[in-house]
């Protein structure tokens, strides 16, 4: 099985890119699902067909579905909310704020991805494509099973010892309603199944994350920050799709200035996402919307017959993040390059890396902000940079 999951700023066209993979594979004979996990859907308004909460086949090899996002958060976090909104009804919040309130940040888009699971272990399709929710944030929340390991094998059995020792007698000092063998039993299985999610998502064999972006300033910070965060979390970026290119034929007066634009951003483009590959999509002269004009945008993002959505479009990380000691080293792999060729300017968060006439920019971490590049050295075609 592949997992192919489209995600970026909002408005830059992932749903379209998402629905004409999604077509392009099914053309090719793989058994194909494409799912929109985001909150407002868009993906049967693409496909010029209705959807529902149930998978159903849209094309000869092509099933469609839009998650019911709210009845997935029943499934896998409805005790939890229920409990987070008692504690907030318990200190006066009305109930209907408190139910909203009860809906942490990435609790939707996530909720949408554990639906994942469900198909992974029932293996019924070759191909599942991923419309994400427009942010990179949700892939980043997969990596809590790493982060709280520690804290659930040691702390979150004590706390639960506790919490059923100390029930009884807090009861009749407090109306806080405590949690009960129900609550921690469903922090035991969010926890097991975000773990297991995590370990399909990270796996580089099954799974691909592609950036879809726009050549434009704003749009290329935004993915060149989730591109960051994905490297750091381990998730593979195989892709980058540079949507709404202005197409050569144009050539009306009235578009020079942009096409100028678009020609210098991406520039930018190659240097933020080297080694990469970076497919680009022209703007059609006609709003994508139904199979003919997706498969037009199919027949250009994967151009030849044997140009397959589902194969791997490039393996290893660009770059990566360690914790060492008292610093962090950030390693950059620059094959083919010599050492007195590279220089380093850092501003901010963002970090330049010029190698001869050739720049890469980098979006650092939240970590690294604030921190200076101390040093830096070259060995085995990587550069490897001290921040302290």
């Amino acid at each position: 099985m592949r997992i192919l999951l489209y995600t970026g700023k909002g408005g830059v066209g992932k749903t379209t890119i998402a629905a004409a993979s999604a077509l392009k594979s099914a053309s090719l004979g793989h058994k194909t699902l494409v799912i929109s996990t985001d909150a407002a859907h868009s993906l049967g308004d693409s496909l010029d067909t209705e959807l529902s909460g149930e998978a159903r086949e849209v094309a000869h090899g092509l099933w469609a579905q839009e998650l019911d996002i709210h009845r997935e958060i029943d499934v896998h976090w409805g005790t939890l909310q229920k409990w987070l909104s008692a504690i907030m009804a318990s200190r006066g919040m009305e109930k209907i704020m408190a139910d909203e309130m009860a809906i942490l940040p990435g609790m939707e888009e996530m909720a949408g991805l554990l639906y994942l699971l469900k198909y992974h272990d029932d293996a019924e399709y070759d191909t599942i494509v991923v419309d994400c929710a427009p942010t990179g944030e949700t892939l980043r929340l997969l990596s809590f099973p790493e982060v709280l390991g520690w804290w659930m094998e040691h702390i979150y059995p004590l706390e639960r010892k506790a919490a059923k020792m100390l029930r009884p007698i807090l009861r009749t000092f407090s109306d806080v309603p405590l949690p009960g063998d129900e609550v921690f039993d469903a922090v035991g299985d969010l926890f097991g199944r975000l773990k297991r999610l995590n370990s399909i998502l990270t796996d580089p064999e099954k799974t691909s994350v592609r950036l879809v972006l726009n050549p434009e300033k704003m749009v290329i910070k935004e993915a060149q920050r989730t591109f960051t965060y994905l490297n750091l979390y381990d998730h593979n970026v195989d892709l980058i799709v540079s949507n709404r290119v202005l197409p050569p034929e144009v050539t009306d007066p009235y578009f020079t200035a942009w096409r100028e634009s678009q020609n210098r951003y991406d520039e930018l483009i190659v240097e933020s996402f080297a080694p990469l590959p970076i497919k680009r999509v022209p703007l059609m002269d006609h709003e994508v919307v139904g199979f003919e004009m997706l498969n037009k945008v199919a027949s250009t993002l994967f151009e030849g017959e044997d140009d397959d959505p589902n194969k791997l479009f490039f393996a290893g990380k660009p770059r990566d993040i360690q914790h060492v000691g008292d610093h962090y080293t950030l390693t950059i792999m620059l094959p083919f390059v010599e050492k007195s060729d590279i220089s380093l300017t850092q501003h901010g968060d963002e970090l330049t890396v010029e190698v001869g006439h050739q720049r890469r920019s980098l979006i650092l971490p939240y970590a690294l902000v604030g921190k200076k590049a101390q040093g830096a050295k070259f060995e085995n075609e990587t550069l490897k940079i001290d921040f302290r």
